[in-house]
């Protein structure tokens, strides 16, 4: 009997050990030089934050003020760049090609807290994908009555047909998604840019007197940090593109091998990180100063995207259309790059169960398993359309902070492989940024049964 369960765990060894993917061996000239892959990366993972965060962001900065647009201004960069450049590490620091973060947790770790970890990094992605099928019905839907002025139709085939043609993408694999994410990326950005000058001509000065104010008329200062500190986990979930970031450092890997990966990574980062800041903040900056804050007050009581919100004030058809079919691009991008990672994080959930039993399952079965799940519990959640994506958004806000800024934080400072990145000044900030931004769950809790 011990014999055959040896020879039976061998062969589910070397199963495993079969379906690995192997990592290519390139010349460094190889690895140096720009490739097409590379630019398509790039715009997956500026694909991937350019969504729901981005829109509502101009909103919920003029909330705060001048000193929320500061704040944003500074912090946004060093955030983005170097939090991501973190997980990137921490992702490539894998035992062996192929591996993903929660296979790479469970192994610094243990295979304990690598599960508590895949359940959160599921969770995190996983409500921002419920947002995106929610927001992308609606969106459709709006458009369908307002732009092309016809009845829309029954709200559980529109979504049935939208979550399937995303799944269809998502299951024709890695390079598929990424191609459509890049070909649909540089419209948007045209679109974000085109706006942003759109509005110059409407900038006041309104915005930068802006400031809380107590019930006297004066600066009501606890105010003011309460929202500056709530701030944070919504500029935390605005330039994140976490999702993608263990995909994409997993086929770096594999296309340039262990050797070049990380220098690869970092010269992605290094192109990508600064151009979606600017893109973003250009975007931000133009749309509040286009505003005063009452109309900003306004659009958050709407619970509107502020493209939707300066649709309806311009009164333009043409701006009507642009801002209509751009949000719907940049949420069906970001609705791709997230689905990469909770393919991941549910994969890894049903891995590691399967692992308890002493059970390998192979690729291939559990790909079709999880796109089968997610293609029922998307479409229900776009078909019900609960009225709960204002709580999903700052609920997702602290979790992405703990996957993106703590987690590999944490490694560095414990992992011996990761400790030659340790001391750095670069650290100190993500960790401080992101322990800030995880705090505000607890707020977000205290509210919610107050």
């Amino acid at each position: 009997m011990a014999t055959a369960q040896n020879q039976s765990a061998k062969r589910r060894t070397q199963d495993a050990q079969a379906e690995m993917p192997k990592e290519k061996q390139v010349s460094e000239d190889y690895a140096r030089k720009w490739h097409g892959q590379d630019v398509r990366w790039m715009l997956s993972l500026f694909g991937t934050a350019i969504g729901a965060g981005v829109l509502f962001l101009p909103i919920d900065v003029g909330g705060v003020g001048t000193l929320g647009l500061v704040l944003t201004i500074i912090i946004a960069l060093p955030l983005a760049y170097f939090a991501h450049r973190a997980m990137c590490r921490f992702v490539l620091s894998a035992k062996n090609p192929g591996d993903d973060i929660t296979d790479v947790v469970e192994q610094h770790f243990g295979f304990g807290f690598g599960m508590v970890f895949t359940l959160i990094y599921f969770a995190q992605i996983f409500v921002l994908l419920m947002v995106y099928s929610i927001s992308i019905t609606n969106t459709a839907e709006s458009f369908i009555v307002n732009q092309l002025h016809m009845h829309a139709p029954p709200r559980g085939l529109l979504s049935l047909i939208l979550i399937a043609i995303l799944i269809v993408i998502v299951t024709c694999g890695t390079t598929i998604v990424t191609r459509v994410m890049s070909w649909m990326t540089w419209p948007v950005i045209a679109v974000l840019v085109l706006f942003a000058l759109y509005l110059i001509p409407r900038w006041n000065p309104s915005m930068l007197t802006s400031y809380p104010q107590s019930a006297g008329g004066g600066l009501d200062l606890g105010k003011l940090v309460l929202n500056l500190w709530l701030l944070i986990p919504v500029i935390v979930l605005t330039f994140d593109h976490s999702a993608i970031v263990s995909s994409f450092s997993v086929n770096v890997r594999l296309e340039y091998g262990a050797k070049y990966a990380e220098r690869k990574a970092i010269k992605i980062l290094k192109v990508g990180e600064p151009m979606m800041v600017a893109v973003v903040l250009f975007f931000v900056i133009s749309s509040d100063l286009a505003l005063d804050p009452a109309s900003l007050a306004k659009a958050k009581v709407q619970n509107v995207s502020i493209l939707s919100y300066l649709a309806n004030i311009l009164n333009s058809p043409v701006i009507s259309w642009v801002a209509a079919l751009t949000s719907f691009f940049c949420i069906f991008k970001a609705f791709l790059g997230h689905y990469l990672g909770v393919e991941e994080g549910l994969g890894g959930i049903i891995r590691k169960v399967a692992q308890t039993r002493h059970r390998v399952i192979k690729r291939g079965p559990l790909r079709v398993a999880v796109n089968v799940i997610m293609f029922f519990a998307c479409w229900f959640i776009a078909w019900a359309n609960p009225s709960v994506i204002g709580m999903l958004e700052t609920m997702a806000g602290p979790l992405i902070a703990f996957v993106l800024m703590l987690l590999p934080m944490y490694a560095i400072h414990k992992v011996p492989v990761l400790q030659k990145y340790r001391g750095k000044a670069s650290n100190v900030f993500i960790f401080v940024v992101g322990l800030i931004a995880v705090t505000a769950i607890f707020y977000n809790i205290v509210e919610l049964f107050m």
